[in-house]
């Protein structure tokens, strides 16, 4: 039974992927809002009820990755070691990726991705959505381990400012880029910006959802 249950996970896994990988190379080639869920399907050869059983919307599609690194940041800060802030956890997966900022495939990714945003209004709304939803539920990690109340502000602030520096320097890989910036120079500023960034942080922050 455990074995069945493997593969059927492992299968679902390679599904998921695979209607996923169709998705971003039609997006890349054609542009978000000009491809149709009926030709990802297609090009995945799964039908059309599969790739909504999971991904329940177009955007799901073009986003899960990004969603999946945001999960990855509240899993890192609310299972952090005793000892460490909230500021310390975030930051240190946040620079863990850094590497991958220097291979071909990663840049590649960021060059279409970016681009098709640029040109999806869509997209640019349901960021914004993503980030903020994001930012909720880190809040409200913050605020269990703190004791505050799920809608007070600190927390909901703290949450807020740790997103926005995480989000900026998304924003500002994507510019370089898209200028043609590449290699050691793009990993090294982006490590660069992130420490100057959190270091100011620190400041205000530091002391802040020590884990006890």
């Amino acid at each position: 039974m455990a074995a069945e249950l493997g593969l059927r996970e492992r299968k679902k896994r390679e599904t998921r992927q695979q209607i996923f990988d169709a998705a971003n190379r039609l997006f890349a080639e054609r542009g978000f809002d000009a491809v149709a869920v009926a030709e990802i399907a297609r090009a995945a050869d799964v039908s059309e009820v599969t790739v909504f059983n999971y991904f329940p919307t177009k955007e799901d599609l073009f986003y899960g990755g990004m969603q999946f690194f945001e999960e990855e940041l509240i899993v890192a800060v609310r299972g952090r070691p005793q000892g460490k802030s909230a500021l310390d956890a975030f930051r240190r997966r946040l620079l863990e990726g850094a590497d991958r900022l220097a291979t071909k495939a990663t840049i590649d990714a960021i060059r279409k991705g970016a681009q098709t945003i640029s040109a999806s209004p869509t997209l640019v709304a349901r960021e914004r959505d993503i980030v903020d939803r994001y930012t909720r539920q880190l809040a409200a990690v913050l605020a269990e381990e703190t004791g505050a109340a799920p809608d007070d502000v600190e927390p909901l602030g703290v949450a807020g400012t740790l997103m926005v520096v995480h989000r900026t320097l998304v924003d500002s890989v994507r510019k370089q880029v898209l200028a043609g910036r590449r290699g050691s120079q793009l990993v090294e500023d982006f490590r660069s910006q992130a420490r100057r960034a959190f270091r100011r942080l620190e400041h205000g922050l530091g002391d802040y959802a020590v884990k006890t």
